[in-house]
């Protein structure tokens, strides 16, 4: 690491530290030519590779930003899409894997997406998943509605009517 005051090819370790989101290491160093200290802050790169095999670095606001078309107008904040920008790069993150494909993005962002707002859920799966007709439409929201189901109790005159004689 080189000295940004005296460009010495080489520095010491006084101090590291992550950062509160866990996703890079903040090391105090010293340079053992000048004394000066200075902060770097190192992160494991992520790669995105496209569809047209173009390579980038993965960037939490181009989530945002994508994600952010399909939330407008309904009761989304930015700091609900930050958050979900975040799940979406641990998600990304835990596969381990250096370079992910654009579109295990996109399957990364559906889940917490769905959790958010079904609404916007189903306008991003729309142009994601390339809806071509409203069977498509219905078939999602049949999907969104079966999963409804199975997290709510039954009310179909299963359960005995208590207090009612």
């Amino acid at each position: 690491m080189f000295c940004p005051f005296c460009r010495h090819p080489d520095s010491r370790v006084v101090d590291s530290r992550t950062t509160d989101d866990g996703t890079a290491i903040r090391r105090r160093r010293q340079c053992p030519a000048c004394g000066r200290r200075f902060s770097t802050t190192e992160t494991a790169s992520l790669l995105v590779v496209k569809r047209s095999g173009v390579v980038e670095p993965f960037s939490r606001q181009k989530i945002v930003t994508g994600v952010r078309k399909a939330c407008q107008g309904r009761p989304v904040t930015e700091s609900d899409l930050a958050l979900l920008a975040q799940q979406v790069e641990e998600t990304v993150r835990a596969t381990g894997m250096s370079q992910v494909d654009a579109n295990d993005i996109g399957l990364a962002i559906l889940p917490p997406l769905r959790e958010l707002d079904e609404v916007a859920y189903l306008r991003f799966a729309s142009v994601y998943r390339a809806f071509d007709s409203l069977d498509d439409f219905e078939n999602a929201i049949r999907e969104l509605r079966s999963d409804h189901h199975e997290g709510t109790p039954s009310t179909d005159g299963d359960e005995p009517n208590r207090g009612v004689r």
